[in-house]
Order: structure tokens, then C-alpha cells, then sequence
């Protein structure tokens, strides 16, 4: 740094556009040396630094300039209030007793410490918890909770010494927590006892332990767990297989995690082995059909090893949850837990565990830092999901994949703000939820598709392997991982740069213009007969012998909206569409039976909403409802009915479409 003393001065400021964002640069110009050879001097030199940084700018047009590496690739996450930014959280010691009458969870949270800064203070999220007494350092001190934030909760701020070591916090949660779910037996599938379990993405773990809860902070975990007897406890760590007597369980998590992937289920729940290092856990009367279901859960696991180097969780396993899970499964190192929709008894839907198990390199493995880095979970997680399918069941297979996800891009596109749709999120004062549309997963993936298909499978393929290695328990950023690959994959490699036009997708909304699409061998076919139904040719006449799940939701997707009631029966006729077991059919089979008045189905339909919490079907069902006046009077006579068995996460989406809060 260069001080300049007794000078009056003007500012000057210009910026570049980077493939990382816009860069400020802002400099003085001292008034009595304003100087042709003066300002040449300064020019040169802040040239000459920018050249020594070294790091590559892609304009709009993808051409080839250079600009300066900066150090916002380490960035401030905005949605969580505390400081470990300055403050190493190293370990967590839970100790919690779950009351299933009460509705509450008590203990507390021995948190080990590293105050590398010296700070005064430890800043803690939390969201509706009652904070009873804190310790640090196993010494009695005063503590202060701010009013809540929006969305954020409310910090919790702990007095701490340049050497404290350990704090320890004593709490229980409040009604209001958003992460936890209290199922009555009547809401289970064997109504038999209550359920417990925990939705912590994306900033719920605060509402039941008092955490730095942002994806770029990482900890490792040990656990006891009290329940009422007769109940087990998992979380997502080492777990076991059977009940015990004292109904008090002990859990350890070694490998550092954030808290979004904090878990916990607490049920009357069994377990079957897959093979020695998967298996899945169940309530018991939905054990049998789901260890059918997932016989070829082990064989994924070696198939994703094969792609991108070892599992490194020790086991995989899978819990399928009672029926209000409000999201198709969540990814919790070693325990992923599952919406019992993709039970569907022909195997048809389990590429659903085929993501969640991606998850365990691409998010669990390498998380993104911030939410607004989203796609770095999402995008890379659907692309190795694609990976893994192509290789279990072909090409063709993961090409009709490729293709709904395009659908849903293009959809999300159509329907967001210009803003919403770049790669690069801006979630600053919002809910991070917003940010968990179509386009960090289908338009993420599809930015490495491109990736793959103008480098090359091998040579991405490397890339992608070293890239899980260098960053194995490690965050990143978007700007950090685009330095990464311009380091590691592109160098100096002008063509590959200018093919991937990096800030059109990264930095730009929509859909760029070399969007990768895929062959669609067997959505062809499926348009085929579609064609041949609608110029009324009979449904039983049409070719779909051995059609997979994903042919079916093709055709009925593609479906005009204007069917008639005879169209309609005559494809319930055919094809039994309004009993079928399978809820991805089920839930497209529904809209297109409002839409044409189709009362047959309504029955049905019913029963479907009173067993399925997963947002993905309710949103779109009960949107298509609210859309005539007596579509209107049936949705919400059917919500008021079962929302109660809707997750709290489910209930907030859907108040705002039935009730328009």
C-alpha cells in the first residue's frame, strides 16, 4: 500500500466485467498532480498488477481477455447470523431427550471452539428455541438473544474469552420449529406410533440446535439420543440396526458436515440389509415392499465409484419416511431419508436414490459455500445422477431424463424473474427457499453437459474425479470452482473456452443459446402414439408394451389442455390411469382429469392428497384446482381436511396458493 499524506484528491473508479462478476476498481488521483505522465504511471501499473494476477476475463462474448483474481471467492454467507466466519466451530456434542407428547426436543449443545481471532463473542443461530442457561468453559455467563430476523431467526450472543474452548447451551425448541415434524400414529403408514423427523435444509437446523448454520461451516458430531420406549432414533451418522431397552442412543459423525445435513427420525422403524455396506430402514409394514423396491441400491453405489472415485461415508442406507415428507428425499451423509412416493412397486422410480446418492460427492462431499452457489450441489448432482443411470440402464434411458429436465428448465425460465434464472443466485434478505427452482439442477446440469460434450467424456471425467478429490470435505464458491476449472480443465485452451460461452450461463438469465439437447429415441416413439390418440385412434390400439414410468409421464405431460371428458374416459379405460400406484403418474393423471370436469377420478384423487406431502405433486395439483370457481370449492374443502398431515414446509407453499397469503 502506497500513502499519500497533504495532497487534495479526486476518487476514480472504473469496473471490468469478469466471468466472476462485476470487479470495482476505485483509485485517487491527487488534484495537485494531475499529470499526463502522472496518470500514465498509475494506469501501468495497476496493469501490470492485473497481468500478474493472472486469472482469465470472458467478456459477454466469451472472448479471450485478463483480468485480476480477487479474494471475494471466499464470500459472507447472508443467511446466517453468526460469526463463525472468525470462530472455527470444530465438534459438536448433542445431548437432547425427544418428548413425542409434548411436541419438544431438550438438552443442549456442547459446541468445541477454536477462537482463532480472539473474538469477544460467539454469534449462533437460532430460530424459536428456548435458551435456558449457557457455559463456557463450564462457567455459568450471561447471554443475549436479538430479535428475530426474517427468515434468519434470531442470533444468539455468547461473552467468550481469547481462549475459551468449549460453550455449552441449554434449550428446548418451540412450537414453531421448521426443520422438525411431529406425526400423530393416525399420520404414520402403520398407525401405530408417533414419528418424529427433521427437514434441516436449508437454514432449519437452527430451529432445533443452536448452530452456525450456513452451508460453508463444517463440524463433526457425536450424539445421545433419548426416546420413549419402544422407539428407535437414527440420524445422519453411524446408526443402529436394532432397538434397545433404554430407548437411548448413540450416534457419531467423524467427517465434518454443515448443519443443513444435521438429521434426525425417531419412529417405530426396522431395518433389511441390501448388501454389507447399504440397507434400508422402514416402518414395519412398508419394510418388505421398500427393501424389494431398492434391491439394486448397492450396485449404485458401485457404479457412482466407478465414475468419480470411492464412496468415502462408510455405509449408504435409506430411510423411507411416512407419507408428509414434503420433498422427494434428502441426502444426510449415510442416511438418506425418502418420500414413500417412489415406492411404487416395479423399481420404476428409484433413479430418485440415484440423486440422492450423487449427493454424497457433489454437495456432501463438496458443498457450495453460500445458497447463492446452489447449482454447485444441484447442477453437478443431477448430471452425475444421469451418469449413473446411462450406466445401470443405457443411454437412451438417461436421455428421456435429459429431456424432462430440459422441460422443467424451460418452465422455470417462462415463469421466473429474468434475475432468478442465472446460475449465480442473489438471495440477499430473502428466503433462501426461492432459490431452490428448476434452474440450479436442470440448468446446472446442462452447463456441464456442455462442459462434457466440448472438452470431452475422458478428459471431464478426470477433471470431475481430481476435482471431488481436491475439494473432499471442503466448501466452494462459484467463483472459486470457475478459477479451478479454468486452471485445471480449460488452461489455454481458447477453443474449449469460447465453446462453453462460461457468463452466458453463470451470469446471464435464460437458456444460452448452446444448451446441449439430447437424442430423444424413445420420446419420439411415445409422440408417436400421443399423435395417433388425439386423431382418435383408441387408446387399447396404441403401442406401449413395456413403456417405463418416464414414457408415461412424457405422454400425459404433452397432453393438450383440452381434452375432453370422452378423451379422458377412454384413457382411464385403457390404461386404469386413476388407480395406478405409481404418484408421478398419479399426480399428471389428476391435473388432467380436473381440467376436463373428470369426476371418476375425485375419489381417488382425494385419497391421493390425504397420503402424499411431497410438494412436487401438491403445488401443481391443487394450482390446477384453484383455477375455476367449484375447482376452487374442492381444493380447499380437500386442504382444509388434510393439511394437518402436510409438513410446515408443505403448509407455507400451499397456504399462499389455497388461502393466497
Amino acid at each position: 500500500m502506497i500513502r499519500i499524506v497533504n495532497h487534495s484528491y479526486r476518487l476514480i473508479s472504473f469496473s471490468l466485467t469478469s466471468q466472476y462478476g462485476r470487479i470495482y476498481i476505485v483509485f485517487a488521483i491527487f488534484t495537485d498532480y494531475i499529470k499526463t505522465f502522472m496518470l500514465r504511471n498509475i494506469l501501468f501499473l495497476l496493469l501490470a498488477c492485473i497481468t500478474m494476477a493472472g486469472c482469465h476475463l470472458k467478456g459477454r462474448d466469451g472472448a479471450n481477455k485478463k483480468t485480476m483474481v480477487v479474494d471475494s471467492m471466499v464470500q459472507k454467507d447472508v443467511h446466517t447470523l453468526s460469526n463463525a466466519d472468525v470462530i472455527d466451530m470444530q465438534h459438536l456434542d448433542l445431548n437432547i431427550n425427544v418428548d413425542m407428547d409434548k411436541k419438544q426436543i431438550a438438552g443442549y449443545a456442547l459446541w468445541k471452539i477454536n477462537n482463532r481471532n480472539k473474538a469477544h463473542e460467539l454469534i449462533l443461530d437460532t430460530y424459536d428455541l428456548a435458551i435456558d442457561s449457557v457455559f463456557v468453559d463450564n462457567k455459568s455467563t450471561a447471554y443475549k438473544l436479538d430479535t428475530p430476523v426474517i427468515y434468519l431467526g434470531s442470533a444468539l450472543h455468547i461473552p467468550i474469552a481469547d481462549n475459551s474452548q468449549y460453550v455449552k447451551i441449554f434449550y428446548k425448541t418451540g412450537a414453531n420449529a421448521k426443520a422438525l415434524q411431529w406425526l400423530t400414529p393416525d399420520q404414520t403408514h402403520d398407525k401405530k406410533s408417533p414419528f418424529l423427523y427433521t427437514q434441516s435444509e436449508s437454514i432449519y437446523a437452527r430451529s432445533w440446535i443452536p448452530c452456525a448454520d450456513g452451508p460453508g461451516i463444517r463440524f463433526t458430531y457425536t450424539a445421545r439420543v433419548a426416546v420413549p420406549v419402544g422407539l428407535m432414533a437414527l440420524m445422519s451418522a453411524e446408526n443402529p440396526t436394532d432397538k434397545n431397552d433404554s430407548a437411548v442412543y448413540h450416534f457419531k459423525m467423524d467427517l465434518p458436515i454443515p448443519a443443513y445435513l444435521m438429521a434426525l427420525a425417531v419412529g417405530d422403524i426396522t431395518f433389511k440389509g441390501i448388501d454389507e455396506r447399504t440397507g434400508v430402514y422402514a416402518e414395519p409394514g412398508m419394510i418388505d415392499k421398500a427393501r424389494w423396491e431398492f434391491e439394486n441400491v448397492g450396485k449404485m453405489v458401485n457404479n457412482a465409484e466407478q465414475l468419480y472415485g470411492p464412496y468415502r461415508w462408510g455405509r449408504y442406507d435409506v430411510l423411507v419416511l411416512p407419507p408428509g415428507f414434503p420433498i422427494g428425499g434428502m441426502e444426510n451423509p449415510r442416511l438418506t431419508f425418502c418420500t414413500p412416493t417412489v415406492i411404487a412397486g416395479d423399481r420404476s422410480l428409484v433413479n430418485l436414490i440415484t440423486h440422492e446418492l450423487a449427493h454424497s460427492w457433489s454437495g456432501n462431499l463438496v458443498t457450495n459455500a453460500t445458497w447463492n452457489d446452489f447449482w454447485l450441489n444441484e447442477g453437478f448432482t443431477d448430471y452425475f445422477e444421469r451418469r449413473i443411470t446411462e450406466q445401470m440402464l443405457g443411454s437412451s434411458y438417461s436421455d428421456m431424463l435429459w429431456q424432462l429436465g430440459y422441460e422443467d428448465l424451460v418452465d422455470d425460465v417462462n415463469t421466473l424473474k429474468p434475475r432468478d434464472t442465472w446460475l449465480k443466485l442473489d438471495l440477499k434478505g430473502r428466503d433462501p427457499e426461492e432459490g431452490f427452482t428448476d434452474i440450479p439442477y436442470a440448468k446446472g446440469s446442462h452447463f456441464l453437459k456442455l462442459i462434457e460434450i466440448s472438452a470431452g467424456r475422458d478428459r471431464f471425467d478426470r477433471f470431475l474425479k481430481r476435482y471431488f478429490d481436491d475439494h473432499a470435505f471442503k466448501t466452494i464458491t462459484t467463483e472459486a470452482f470457475l478459477n479451478y476449472m479454468d486452471t485445471v480443465l480449460i488452461k489455454d485452451d481458447t477453443v474449449l473456452r469460447r465453446k462453453l460461452n462460461i457468463n452466458e450461463w453463470v451470469y446471464g438469465p435464460g437458456i444460452p443459446a448452446n444448451c446441449p439437447r439430447v437424442p430423444q429415441e424413445r420420446f419420439s416413439k411415445v409422440d408417436d402414439e400421443r399423435d395417433k390418440f388425439l386423431m382418435d385412434v383408441p387408446p387399447a390400439q396404441l403401442a406401449t408394451l413395456n413403456w417405463t414410468t418416464h414414457e408415461w409421464i412424457h405422454f400425459l405431460r404433452k397432453m393438450p389442455p383440452a381434452l375432453s371428458a370422452n378423451q379422458v374416459r377412454s384413457l382411464d379405460m385403457a390404461f386404469n390411469f386413476t388407480n395406478t400406484g405409481n404418484s408421478e403418474i398419479a399426480d399428471l393423471w389428476f391435473i388432467i382429469a380436473v381440467r376436463a370436469n373428470y369426476a371418476f377420478a375425485y375419489t381417488s384423487m382425494d385419497n391421493f392428497l390425504s397420503s402424499v406431502g411431497r410438494r412436487k405433486f401438491l403445488e401443481p395439483l391443487y394450482g390446477e384446482m384453484m383455477k375455476t370457481q367449484r375447482g376452487e370449492e374442492m381444493a380447499k374443502r380437500i386442504y382444509d381436511k388434510y393439511r394437518k398431515n402436510y409438513h410446515p414446509l408443505a403448509q407455507e407453499s400451499l397456504d399462499k396458493i389455497i388461502y393466497k397469503k
